[in-house]
């Protein structure tokens, strides 16, 4: 099964492509992975939360747009990126 044309993955944004590979991919595939990446954040949060940094976090967010923007957009790109690997490649 081929979720997409080699030619239009390179002509889309990893969100864009992330986004197409939820609509046509196997469901409980997608579903599984999203649960997985929802569990790594609940980790995450559990971490900053344990470690007291949870106000820190909080501070990062609301100055996300002042601080780095580049970084952290090159961050969700690769979450992307990898979640739409993890995805197809248990399609094929």
């Amino acid at each position: 099964m081929q979720l997409f044309d080699d030619d239009d993955y390179m002509m889309t944004t990893p969100k864009e492509n992330f986004f197409q590979i939820l609509k046509s991919a196997n469901q409980n595939i997608v579903e599984n992975e999203l649960e997985k990446l929802i569990e790594r954040l609940a980790v995450a949060e559990k971490m900053l939360e344990d470690q007291g940094l949870e106000e820190e976090y909080e501070r990062q967010v609301r100055a996300m747009p002042m601080v780095e923007p580049e970084e952290i957009e090159n961050r969700k790109n690769s979450l992307f990126i990898e979640t739409v690997g993890k995805i197809v490649t248990q399609c094929e």
